[in-house]
């Protein structure tokens, strides 16, 4: 038993040290040289395997440095803190569980010892020790461990865009919420000022001045107003139903919509992002597929009795005719995600157009839509004094405030339509949250 410890130690060595000279797993084989050395007082604490990855990933790096373009201490941000601090956060999951696969295959490049047992006919048992050290992959663990890495930067932008869409979502819901709330004050406000008219007309007809068919026009005006604030009444009680169901506490006293204002130069959009590092694991991928299809060589066996020990040629895959076909259509996928990720760009730069094209245009109408409106309230005041004066029916006046009042309820979706869309971009770019909370 001591001779087979011995050869154990001895194999362990030699693996060791042809592993140094062939082996491509770069400065793995000095760290772990380094590990065995005795601490020193004076050195510093090494950093763990996920902050390591955290500092030398260009991508995660670009995520932590993101800014949240929410203005600090608005609603915006009130509803994002809130909904994201009752978030299940699967995606974080995900990410986690990543960075558990990045370190094991970081240690890919050290060799596998495990026993051997068997029954001798005989009926006894014999134990061995089982050492494989690879030497020679065709850089296989070396893609291993790049295809784990890249793993973790795809984890990583996922749950940026989780974050991100969990945010756009409630703040949707919000401003669909402000806009019905808002269009249910000028109800109210129109269906006061109707019912003046309807009252004015009502004591006409009385005394016999008026027609009874104007009284019923004005009446169904009002059933109409009345309508259209119960359902904008309704829209928004869903609307902060469903949002203080993602939150956590209550918003329904939340008001106010802030100006928000997104460049489209803010930062790289999320799925451009997602593409350069689905291009680096895939690119990882092949690297693997193409060291399955050449041979390699390990160092190992089995010691103990009988021990077996030597170097020892492997593939998982025989050589064909076919091979070289194989081996092209692995580069070719490098290829295909290359041209995957000018796509997302090509996406990406089409969708920041769009919206920037429609939040100039919703802001114009809006303006336009606002200058509407104080000519129809000029136009309304200049009616008020003729009908003051005599000068104009009750209907006459109830038609030019039915056409301010129409102007106002298109001023409000105007404006929430440009909200709305300045969050989208705000999404797409991927700044609706602190990259380095998330």
């Amino acid at each position: 038993m001591g001779q087979g410890v011995k050869r154990a130690v001895g194999v362990c060595a030699v693996a060791f040290t042809l592993t140094g000279c062939l082996s491509d797993a770069g400065g793995n084989a000095g760290d772990f040289v380094a590990r065995l050395k005795s601490p020193d007082a004076n050195s510093v604490a090494r950093p763990s395997h996920a902050e390591k990855v955290n500092s030398e990933s260009t991508i995660i790096q670009g995520l932590s440095a993101r800014s949240s373009a929410l203005p600090s201490g608005s609603s915006y941000s009130r509803v994002a803190t809130s909904v994201l601090a009752a978030n299940s956060r699967a995606a974080e999951s995900d990410l986690r569980a990543a960075r558990l696969r990045s370190e094991a295959a970081s240690k890919n490049w050290l060799p596998k010892i495990g026993p051997d047992i068997s029954l001798t006919s005989l009926g006894s048992l014999v134990a061995n020790l089982v050492v494989d050290q690879v030497l020679f992959d065709n850089g296989r663990r070396k893609g291993e461990r790049e295809f784990a890495i890249a793993d973790v930067e795809v984890a990583a932008v996922n749950l940026a865009k989780d974050t991100n869409d969990r945010v756009h979502t409630a703040l949707a819901l919000y401003v669909t919420a402000a806009e019905a709330r808002e269009k249910a004050t000028l109800s109210e406000a129109s269906l006061r000022d109707m019912g003046q008219f309807e009252y004015i007309m009502s004591e006409r007809v009385k005394g016999g001045v008026s027609d009874s068919s104007d009284l019923n026009i004005l009446r169904q005006k009002l059933s109409e107003i009345r309508a259209d604030r119960a359902a904008n009444v309704e829209a928004a009680n869903t609307a902060i139903a469903e949002l203080n169901a993602m939150s956590i506490e209550p918003l329904s006293g939340l008001h106010g919509v802030p100006a928000l204002r997104v460049s489209s130069q803010a930062a790289q959009p999320l799925d451009v992002v997602l593409a350069e590092a689905e291009k680096t694991r895939a690119i990882a991928a092949a690297k693997i597929d193409r060291a399955d299809q050449l041979p390699g060589l390990s160092a190992g066996g089995t010691i103990g009795e009988n021990s077996d020990l030597g170097l020892r040629v492997s593939s998982d895959t025989l050589l064909g005719f076919g091979t070289g076909a194989t081996l092209r259509a692995i580069e070719e996928a490098k290829e295909a995600a290359s041209r995957q990720v000018s796509q997302a760009n090509e996406d990406a730069n089409r969708k920041l157009r769009k919206l920037e094209g429609q939040i100039a245009a919703k802001s114009r109408q809006a303006q336009e839509a606002s200058n509407l409106t104080a000519q129809a309230q000029r136009n309304l005041d200049v009616f008020q004094e003729q009908y003051d004066a005599g000068q104009r029916q009750v209907m006459d006046i109830v038609s030019v405030y039915e056409t301010f009042a129409r102007q106002q309820q298109a001023e409000v979706t105007l404006k929430y339509e440009a909200a709305q869309l300045q969050i989208d971009l705000a999404r797409l770019l991927g700044v609706l949250a602190d990259g380095d909370e998330i």
